[in-house]
């Protein structure tokens, strides 16, 4: 479990499924630039949180939740891509959660979990140069940008450049 000023990022429960789904997974907001498609209904959803909470027993990722009423509201996660270099793995909040510092605390708190767990000496973080808002909180929290890759969005053969920027620890 990670906690940061008003989140606690920790793993699904298959409960989660309706907050998920109303506040994430049926958003195509949410899923603008993400790697996967909205979840069309409620059956759906519940496939999704099973295959989250199998994911998750293996993985360093998390459900996000806000402190005040625990509503799952997204998902955040790390993971080593070389010895003390971690990466995160996609951080995603509904659109109702978007611009309110909230993807600043996850950021932070996945930093220093990986700086207090495994003695992490570099973040790496990754976005789409398009989401202007996801460059902006890379910036302003110090990372620097060590790449630009264009890529093509398989959902929709859409073209875009993907970001990769470094903070050192």
């Amino acid at each position: 479990m990670i906690e940061t000023e008003s989140l606690i990022l920790d793993k699904a429960k298959f409960s989660d499924w309706k907050d998920m789904y109303e506040n994430v997974w049926s958003q195509p907001e949410s899923a603008k630039y993400m790697l996967w498609n909205i979840t069309r209904s409620e059956e759906d959803a519940k496939i999704r949180i099973m295959k989250t909470i199998a994911f998750q027993k293996d993985h360093d990722t998390y459900l996000v939740y806000k402190k005040a009423g625990g509503r799952a509201i997204g998902f955040a996660g790390v993971e080593k891509i070389r010895p003390y270099v971690y990466q995160e793995t996609g951080i995603c909040l509904g659109p109702d959660y978007v611009g309110k510092g909230l993807g600043r605390q996850i950021v932070q708190g996945l930093i220093r979990y990986c700086k207090e767990t495994f003695g992490a000496k570099e973040f790496i973080y990754s976005t789409r140069e398009e989401n202007k808002a996801s460059n902006g909180l890379a910036k302003s929290l110090g990372f620097t940008m060590i790449s630009s890759t264009p890529k093509t969005d398989i959902r929709d053969g859409h073209c875009y450049n993907y970001l990769r920027y470094s903070l050192k620890l």
